[in-house]
């Protein structure tokens, strides 16, 4: 997962994840003392758990996929961004439910699979013959109601919301991604594309262009919320 970020890189899908966590706690009588944040390299599920709880603790993404990190009991453990990118899914919705306290909570929130289509689009036209898989495999909300059955959870809801963001240009959206360090996770990383090859991406991208010249990219985000009896 590359990771660049600036004073001024976007951050406006972890953004939207913390504020989606912040509003679903809200609505929740549940009472905390301690909270497990994982993922989220721009800090802000923490700041939207302030006050919340009396000790956050944060791990890095890899957290998700290794038991041993998510050793303890937590009346909260949020994952940001992370579900989507192990393995092991299932395994890691396990681990989370395994780190709650008895009536403990798990929100989990990531890029779903309705994201991205003109970049899919555009990336199969920059290689029409052979094209390499250049994105990791993304869930969709059948899948991610399954899976919290399947993980163990007494109560288990499921749904999603979109962001639409405009670009003008290929280029500003995989900077986009970069910053929030949402693209490939692939183990395999695939051959650069030649400039041929990029400029086919760049055009097909631009052919989904509005009168204005901007694409609207969807963004899918899915919000999985578990609680462990």
């Amino acid at each position: 997962m590359e990771l660049q970020r600036g004073a001024d890189a976007a951050d406006f899908v972890f953004r939207a994840m913390a504020e989606e966590l912040g509003d679903r706690l809200g609505f929740i009588d549940h009472r905390m003392e301690t909270a497990l944040v994982i993922g989220d390299p721009t800090g802000l599920a923490v700041e939207a758990l302030d006050g919340s709880a009396a000790r956050i603790v944060s791990h890095g993404p890899d957290a998700i996929d290794e038991e041993a990190a998510l050793d303890g009991r937590y009346d909260l453990v949020a994952s940001l961004g992370s579900l989507d990118t192990v393995n092991d899914v299932p395994g890691a919705l396990l681990h989370m439910r395994e780190a709650l306290a008895p009536g403990g909570i798990a929100i989990a929130s990531f890029l779903g699979a309705g994201s991205l289509p003109n970049l899919r689009r555009a990336l199969l036209a920059a290689e029409p013959e052979r094209p390499a898989a250049r994105m990791h495999p993304m869930i969709d909300m059948r899948a991610a109601s399954a899976l919290l059955q399947r993980a163990g959870f007494a109560r288990q809801v499921a749904d999603s919301f979109t962001l639409r963001v405009r670009y003008g240009s290929l280029d500003r959206l995989v900077a986009d991604l970069r910053a929030q360090g949402l693209t490939n996770v692939l183990a395999s990383t695939p051959p650069t594309l030649s400039r041929a090859a990029m400029e086919r991406a760049q055009a097909a991208f631009l052919d989904q262009a509005d009168t204005d010249g901007k694409v609207v990219e969807p963004f899918e985000i899915i919000t999985l919320t578990g609680w462990k009896s």
